[in-house]
């Protein structure tokens, strides 16, 4: 009967291509949706916006005490430059953590909007990205001035940070929308990861140089490859790269520049995918 008049289900999965026009064509609600949760976001503390940067320079300043002073970590790594090598890692690794964080809750934690409105899903997780993105350019400000302060001047390789941020977006994005599409069926997950990213944190060389530390140990070549290869790693090395004169190419693992490529491409890729393969049950049941 349904067929016979010319109804459809509502709210079925369009078709891929469908899909990528209808999130093109939503756009300016992802931008405008993205701006108004940074405005929101630190909305009711009296530092307002400060807190974007202040949060990561608290925790570069703690991982320094730990890392740097107690535990030796500056290992390999000039003194001189290890105060914005530290710096650099924290607050590129918070891009992701923050992207993965939102997009777990990303559908969850929004079943008013998703159910009163019709409009695809991905908008929400790939507009959480976007926010980490603003907030991460907007705490850039304040990596330059330290990075300024310790002595590397701006060169043309400062250029590289646009692309490198660029690839880091693209993977965070295709992050955000698996762990959207997982948290809107397990609103638990959103408990557990904190404990998997921190895992991921220690594993990437945000406090240390992972060569540098893994040169006098017994540690087999793969898993030596595994974690300077891990995406996080990767993206926190071609920003220290782009913006620190003393860290040279002798720290980048091989075909640093594909692995980043090839690391967005696969999580947007498939994320993308996975998540719109279950866009008609978001906000169901």
């Amino acid at each position: 009967m349904a067929a016979r008049h010319g109804l459809t289900v509502s709210g079925a999965r369009p078709s891929l291509p469908q899909y990528v026009r209808q999130l093109w064509g939503r756009r300016h609600f992802i931008l405008a949706f993205s701006q108004a949760k940074v405005t929101a976001q630190y909305s009711q503390a009296k530092l307002g916006q400060l807190w974007q940067v202040a949060t990561p320079l608290l925790n570069a300043a703690v991982y320094f005490f730990i890392f740097g002073l107690l535990l030796g970590a500056r290992k390999g790594i000039p003194s001189d430059i290890y105060v914005p090598f530290l710096v650099t890692g924290v607050f590129v690794f918070t891009f992701t953590q923050t992207s993965v964080l939102s997009g777990v809750r990303a559908i969850s934690g929004n079943l008013g909007l998703v159910r009163a409105l019709h409009f695809p899903r991905a908008s929400l997780p790939v507009s959480f990205a976007l926010q980490q993105l603003q907030q991460l350019l907007f705490s850039m400000i304040v990596l330059v001035v330290v990075v300024v302060a310790f002595g590397s001047m701006p060169t043309w390789s400062w250029l590289l940070v646009a692309p490198a941020l660029l690839l880091q977006f693209v993977f965070n994005t295709g992050l955000a929308l698996i762990f959207a599409r997982l948290g809107s069926r397990t609103p638990d997950l959103a408990q557990l990861m904190p404990f998997v990213l921190r895992t991921w944190m220690y594993a990437s060389g945000v406090m240390f140089s992972i060569p540098a530390m893994l040169a006098d140990k017994n540690v087999p070549t793969w898993l030596a490859d595994v974690l300077q290869w891990n995406p996080a790693a990767v993206y926190m090395d071609l920003v220290r790269f782009a913006m620190i004169d003393d860290y040279g190419s002798s720290y980048l693992p091989p075909h640093v520049w594909a692995f980043g490529l090839g690391w967005a491409l696969l999580a947007g890729g498939i994320g993308f995918i996975y998540f719109w393969k279950a866009e008609e049950t978001y906000g169901r049941g």
